[in-house]
């Protein structure tokens, strides 16, 4: 039976995410902006308003026509009879109408104030003689496929309104039209029907009168094919505009969409591979911050967190390295003197000899704990809350804690300038962090000497200077001191007795706080050093 192994394992990786022929993000982006223009395109299929405007101008032509129909009719086929009576002569009548009408545009119909139909346009002579009206041919169909598909969305749209439907009878009457009956009494009525094909039916009845005495109605119909003509006209030209716009919102879209699309998924790709590992640097991640906008925002923090990364794994890989050296020493030693105790007899070497190994084991002890706390600082400083700190009043009481113990080099504080001294830190942090330089500064004094601890105001900032009367530091490494594992000690202290993370340590805690730690040496004014000067500087808390 085979053992899996973590390479071999489908687990330990999230799988690669698959790339996409069309992002979402573009789809949803090109659904917006054409949804957006299908709304005022389809408040300008429907037109109403529009279509309202034209049947009431042909109505009004319409009644005009039908004025002067009704007036040439008044005056030329009007008879009077020996009884005085008027009465309409029919075969002028019919001649009128007949040359008056344009054949298949408009109809005109005569009726007898009784309400009977006694002429009617479309017959010559009589029903057995009516007009054929020849269609033209037909368009093209792709613009014939086009103008019934955009009539077909038109009638789609609700009416706002509910038109009687038109049924043609054989035998018709005034009580078929409306319109008919109030001409009959002497008023001009127009009336708009729908027919059986969905066609409209406009039509003006008038009365025909000779001296204020109505003589029947003449009523002028006609089919809505000039309505609908200029109505297709419209809309092919809104359909024209609105496939120009949709191009264009299309490519537009396509446009935006890509240049937000593409650059994050390259982002995405980039940081994918960073996490697989396939990539180290901050190269991998695409330098978008000269767009100016928010992808450049965010690809200058997916670099700055890069490079964050990097800077971190190389700090891990470095202090890995410099622990694995450090402990590697003491192990050695230990190892030697493990070995040498089996074979030696003599009791007072054995003795010496476990005096090294216990020496040994306490280095690593040292070493081990100052490395587990160095390792944990970094996610407690992230993890703590801060609180204002009296740096005057904590730098009181730690050289009291000092005062009180006897053989000690003396540590005083000289406060200069007003108060407040408050900075924004966690005093626990700050506490170890001059510990550990009083303490250096003790070390390194010499009989009769005093650690200063200099307090005062520059700027935005609070300074505290740690002052000793030691031998200084070694030229060229006032930067070294701050390196993890280095160790300057003094002359005759026991060796191995620090592990060099102390001054490691005070750096990192005093730049998580925004603040800077340098040191440099005191020189007398003969030129030679009188002593090591360790300078903090920590922002002052804001109100």
């Amino acid at each position: 039976m085979t053992e899996k192994t973590p390479r071999d394992s489908d687990d330990s990786q999230p799988a690669v995410r698959k790339r996409r022929r069309i992002s979402p993000l573009t789809r949803r982006i090109l659904a917006i902006n054409v949804a957006a223009l299908l709304v005022p395109i389809a408040g300008l299929l429907y037109l109403g308003p529009y279509r309202d405007g034209l049947i009431e101008s042909e109505l009004d032509s319409l009644r005009l026509q039908a004025e002067t129909f009704a007036g040439a009719i008044g005056e030329g086929a009007i008879e009077i009879t020996p009884t005085g009576h008027q009465l309409i002569n029919l075969p002028i009548a019919r001649q009128i109408i007949w040359r008056l009408s344009a054949p298949g545009t408009i109809r005109s119909r005569l009726f007898a104030p009784d309400g009977t139909l006694i002429a009617d346009s479309r017959y010559l002579m009589g029903r057995q003689f009516e007009v054929l009206v020849q269609a033209l041919d037909d368009p093209p169909w792709v613009l014939q496929a086009i103008s019934n598909a955009i009539k077909t969305i038109s009638n789609l749209m609700p009416e706002w309104r509910t038109l009687d439907r038109y049924v043609e009878k054989l035998d018709q009457n005034a009580e078929n039209f409306v319109e008919v009956r109030y001409a009959l009494s002497g008023e001009a009525t127009g009336y708009v029907r729908v027919s059986r094909s969905d066609q409209l039916l406009l039509s003006v009845a008038v009365p025909i009168q000779r001296y204020r005495h109505v003589l029947g109605a003449l009523m002028v119909s006609k089919n809505d094919t000039a309505i609908e003509a200029a109505m297709q006209d419209v809309r092919v030209t809104v359909f024209a505009v609105f496939a120009a716009a949709l191009v264009l919102t299309t490519m537009l879209s396509l446009y935006l969409a890509g240049t937000l699309a593409r650059p994050i998924l390259r982002l995405a790709t980039a940081a994918e591979r960073v996490r697989r590992g396939l990539g180290r640097g901050v190269d991998e991640i695409p330098d978008f911050t000269a767009r100016n906008d928010e992808i450049g925002d965010l690809s200058g923090v997916l670099r700055e967190m890069t490079s964050a990364l990097d800077q971190r794994m190389d700090a891990i890989e470095r202090f890995a390295a410099d622990v694995s050296h450090e402990i590697k020493n003491p192990l050695t030693s230990l190892r030697s003197a493990v070995e040498t105790a089996a074979r030696v007899t003599d009791p007072e070497q054995q003795k010496k000899l476990m005096t090294i190994i216990q020496e040994d084991v306490q280095r690593l002890d040292r070493l081990i704990t100052d490395i587990s706390n160095a390792s944990r600082l970094d996610a407690e400083l992230s993890r703590a809350e801060s609180e204002v700190v009296d740096i005057a009043g904590m730098l009181g009481a730690l050289t009291e804690i000092y005062a009180t113990q006897e053989g000690h080099i003396p540590v005083v504080v000289d406060v200069v300038g007003e108060p407040p001294f408050d900075v924004t830190a966690m005093e626990d942090r700050l506490v170890q962090v001059f510990r550990n330089l009083i303490q250096n500064a003790i070390s390194f004094s010499p009989a009769g000497g005093t650690v200063k601890l200099n307090l005062s105001r520059r700027g935005e900032f609070v300074e505290i200077d740690v002052l000793d009367d030691g031998p200084g530091l070694p030229e060229g490494k006032l930067q070294a001191v701050f390196d993890r594992f280095y160790s300057e000690r003094p002359e005759g202290e026991k060796f191995g007795t620090h592990s060099g993370l102390g001054l490691s340590i005070s750096k990192q805690i005093i730049e998580a706080h925004g603040g800077e730690i340098r040191a440099e040496n005191r020189y007398a004014t003969d030129g030679a050093i009188r002593g090591a000067r360790f300078v903090i500087l920590l922002p002052i808390a804001q109100d």
